[in-house]
């Protein structure tokens, strides 16, 4: 998907084999390493052609081979998520520099001499849209609070099966931007063949949107998994949230929940408690205007629209001094 993105701007792109090891079976960790030291040799390679005065990183074991391959050259490190996963807390050995996205996030280092906290950067894109305009957009009523439901790029099927249980009581409250994921779209499409006509009206549904920043200004309240993304584009938008943790990995998103509920800016509903408090949870936030605003209140003070400048300035400031 990075791939598409970024060719799309017209920015060059290589690629670099790589391959997870930690929680790898037995049988694929041999492939898994050759595919590392492949990646070392082919990062190698785009060292010496791009001759590069800074390597910046944004975690993941892709960038595992390029850290060992350029020992030589400084590098800066960006953490997304509050806590570090393993390749990052690798990478973070060879950094010269690490920013992460909230204070909080320092406390999962053993040093704070090389750390920066900057916020999480935005997507410029996302600035454009007001909420009348996102309104138009959708074709969707101001007089209806609306809730948008996205389970990321590859949807939440936990979420969605959640979402599709008590969709006809929801739609008779509010209005709901769904983005479903390519996998359940067919589900998407089935349930959307049983609603009445009414209901219908109130209910989009999206395989993949485009356009996250028109969903972020219309929506009064955010139902997602809880990815590095959330630390800063709900912020950014005032948005509460009722957040359900991936549970099937390690703790990541889980801290990234309890960081904003900390703040009184999201609620974390359970994945095991889905079906059963989703329409309760749903419908009292959105009658409660006053707990929605404070919600939203709360969400926006922990915004920080300038991090992309601030950990560019970090790029910056390296190369000049490695100069």
């Amino acid at each position: 998907m990075e791939a598409e993105i970024i060719q799309r701007t017209g920015i060059s792109f290589s690629s670099i084999p790589a391959a997870g090891l930690h929680g790898v079976g037995i049988r694929a960790l041999p492939g898994n390493l050759m595919k590392m030291v492949h990646g070392i040799f082919t990062s190698g390679k785009i060292l010496r052609n791009f001759r590069p005065d800074v390597l910046f990183f944004t975690g993941g074991y892709l960038a595992v081979p390029m850290a060992i391959a350029g020992l030589a050259v400084p590098k800066i490190l960006f953490v997304p998520d509050i806590e570090p996963g393993l390749a990052l807390k690798f990478l973070s050995l060879f950094s010269n520099r690490i920013t992460v996205p909230v204070e909080e996030a320092k406390r999962f280092y053993p040093t704070q001499r090389k750390l920066t906290v900057t916020g999480y950067p935005l997507r410029r894109e996302l600035s454009e849209w007001q909420r009348s305009e996102s309104l138009k957009f959708f074709n969707l009523s101001s007089n209806l609070p609306i809730l948008l439901v996205s389970g990321g790029s590859k949807g939440a099927h936990a979420i969605n099966r959640a979402v599709f249980d008590h969709l006809p009581s929801l739609l008779e409250q509010i209005q709901i931007i769904h983005l479903s994921g390519k996998l359940d779209w067919n589900l998407v499409e089935k349930v959307v063949a049983t609603l009445p006509a009414n209901l219908a009206a109130r209910y989009r549904p999206f395989p993949f949107l485009n356009e996250m920043g028109a969903a972020f200004a219309a929506a009064n309240l955010v139902l997602s998994r809880a990815g590095a993304s959330i630390l800063g584009e709900y912020p950014y938008f005032g948005l509460p949230a009722v957040l359900v943790p991936y549970p099937h990995a390690w703790r990541y998103q889980r801290i990234n929940a309890e960081y904003l509920a900390a703040h009184s800016a999201a609620i974390i509903l359970p994945e095991d408690q889905l079906k059963e408090k989703l329409l309760l949870l749903i419908t009292e936030l959105i009658q409660t205007t006053g707990r929605l605003n404070q919600m939203s209140a709360s969400m926006r003070s922990l915004s920080t629209s300038d991090a992309a400048d601030r950990i560019a300035a970090q790029i910056m400031e390296l190369a000049e001094s490695w100069s």
